[in-house]
């Protein structure tokens, strides 16, 4: 076969095999041994026995799955929101001609997402702790003890409490991405919107938004592949708990795997979170492209 190429293509083939042969070994492989496992009903040993689709007809009937997976949408929205839309924010302001030092700024807005999604679980952890936390800490010193609570048992703010962290740790990873995105349009077109009157808020909305499209499109999808299978940080805040009540796809599928044994469901499990999550991004980038598309009309 590489007799039958040329020398230079030879070279771009040689470059290539390692790094596509590693992604198949690391993506695809497991991805298919997961679809096969699912058709089975397997417990972790030698011993496996074909169950066709009852895995699967399990899981349209499981609820706690299905809460779940509202649990990721809602983790995927307020992400979206977040991450995305204050890093837009924080990047026009960046890249305003009164600040100065912006790659100081770039730099220490990138920093949270290079530290391990575990330590930041441990360090919101300690924040939200009800004994030596910063948030009980606080409000006993401005005299508010009787708000003081165990935060991350509070069934009805706990999605939101994990959430901040997920927020907090990937606003910079967005803003260096839509920074160098803003940093590649011509000052001309913003210059003469400033000429003919716009404000800071509609060059934001009616040109900047629309000449970066495509890189907020990027950044919605990476987004939402990684809320959708959002698992680190949850896992050491609250490792799904109290109940239910912060429990996510990829943690389910990891206590019906390693807690219950049962790896036939689990694979069935993530075989569902990697569908769910086509379908999702799929839906996403058909909305912005369809909303894009009747601004334009």
């Amino acid at each position: 076969m590489l007799n039958s190429i040329k020398p230079k293509g030879r070279t771009v083939f040689l470059y290539l095999v390692i790094p596509v042969a590693a992604f198949i070994f690391t993506v695809f492989i497991p991805l298919i041994t997961s679809l096969v496992y699912s058709f089975f009903d397997w417990k972790g040993g030698p011993n496996k026995s074909f169950i066709g689709l009852d895995n699967y007809a399990q899981l349209f009937k499981d609820s706690t799955f299905w809460l779940a997976f509202s649990h990721n949408i809602y983790l995927v929205i307020a992400c979206i929101i977040g991450q995305i839309g204050i890093a837009f924010v924080l990047v026009l302001m960046i890249n305003s001609r009164l600040v100065k030092l912006k790659t100081m700024h770039r730099t220490f807005g990138f920093f949270p997402s290079t530290i391990a999604a575990v330590c930041i679980g441990l360090i919101w952890n300690m924040i939200y702790h009800n004994k030596y936390g910063l948030i009980n800490s606080f409000l006993e010193a401005i005299g508010r003890k009787d708000l003081c609570q165990v935060w991350l048992n509070n069934t009805k703010l706990v999605m939101l409490l994990v959430t901040i962290p997920l927020i907090w740790q990937y606003i910079g990873y967005y803003m260096v991405i839509l920074l160098s995105a803003i940093s590649s349009i011509s000052t001309e077109v913003l210059e003469s919107a400033e000429i003919d009157g716009a404000t800071g808020f509609q060059k934001a909305i009616y040109i900047t938004l629309p000449l970066i499209k495509n890189t907020v499109l990027v950044c919605v999808t990476l987004c939402i592949a990684g809320n959708m299978k959002a698992f680190d940080n949850i896992y050491v805040m609250t490792a799904g708990g109290p109940g239910n009540a912060s429990m996510v796809m990829a943690m389910y599928g990891y206590q019906v795997s390693f807690g219950q044994s049962n790896m036939g469901y689990g694979s069935c499990i993530s075989v569902a979170i990697f569908v769910l999550s086509l379908i999702v991004i799929g839906g996403s980038q058909f909305l912005i492209n369809y909303i894009t598309r009747e601004k334009e009309a």
